[in-house]
C-alpha cells in the first residue's frame, strides 16, 4: 500500500464523482435543461389554450322571483341572493314603478354596500366608496368599476331577476 493509497479513505476510491468536475455543467447538461424546460412551458401553455377552448360557457342564470311590487316601499331596500346563494345582491324601490338591483359586492375589495336613504347612493364603508342607484356607476372612493347589475322584470305584481348586467 502506498502512502497516497493511504491517505484516501476506500469511500473516495469507490464513489466515481470528483468533486472538482460536479461544479461545472457541460453545455449538453445545459442545453438538455433548456429545451426540456421550454417543451414544459409549451406544453402547459397549450394546456391552457385547450382547456379554455372545451370549457363550456357559464350557464344563463335562471329567473327566480325576489319580490312582490308592494313589498317594499318607495326609497326602501330588498336584501336578496342571485344567481346562486353566495352571491348577495341588493333591490332599491327609487319611484313608484322603478326598480333598481345590484350585486352588493364592492368592485374595489369585495365589501358589502348599503343604500343611504339620505344622500341616494349605495355606500362602502370600507373604503368610502360610494355608487350612483340609477346605474351602479362609481361617485367617489377607490373603486374603479360600476356595480354588476341585476336585471329586473316585472311578471304580474311579482319581480323577477333574469340575469347579471356587467358594466
Amino acid at each position: 500500500m502506498t502512502s497516497q493509497e493511504a491517505s484516501n479513505p476506500l469511500w473516495k476510491d469507490e464513489f466515481s464523482v470528483h468533486t472538482a468536475d460536479e461544479r461545472y455543467v457541460t453545455r449538453r447538461q445545459f442545453t438538455k435543461f433548456l429545451v426540456l424546460t421550454s417543451l414544459a412551458m409549451f406544453v402547459g401553455q397549450v394546456w391552457i389554450v385547450v382547456k379554455s377552448w372545451l370549457a363550456r360557457k357559464p350557464p344563463v342564470a335562471p329567473a327566480v322571483p325576489i319580490a312582490r311590487k308592494d313589498e317594499i316601499a318607495v326609497g326602501e331596500v330588498k336584501l336578496f341572493t342571485y344567481p346562486t346563494p353566495q352571491d348577495h345582491c341588493i333591490m332599491v324601490r327609487t319611484a313608484p314603478d322603478t326598480y333598481v338591483a345590484y350585486s352588493q359586492k364592492c368592485t374595489h375589495l369585495s365589501c358589502a354596500v348599503y343604500y343611504s336613504g339620505k344622500s341616494n347612493e349605495l355606500e362602502c364603508p370600507c373604503h368610502k366608496g360610494s355608487f350612483a342607484v340609477d346605474d351602479g356607476r362609481v361617485l367617489a372612493g377607490p373603486p374603479t368599476r360600476p356595480l354588476p347589475r341585476i336585471m329586473l322584470e316585472a311578471r304580474g305584481d311579482k319581480l323577477v331577476a333574469v340575469g347579471v348586467e356587467e358594466a
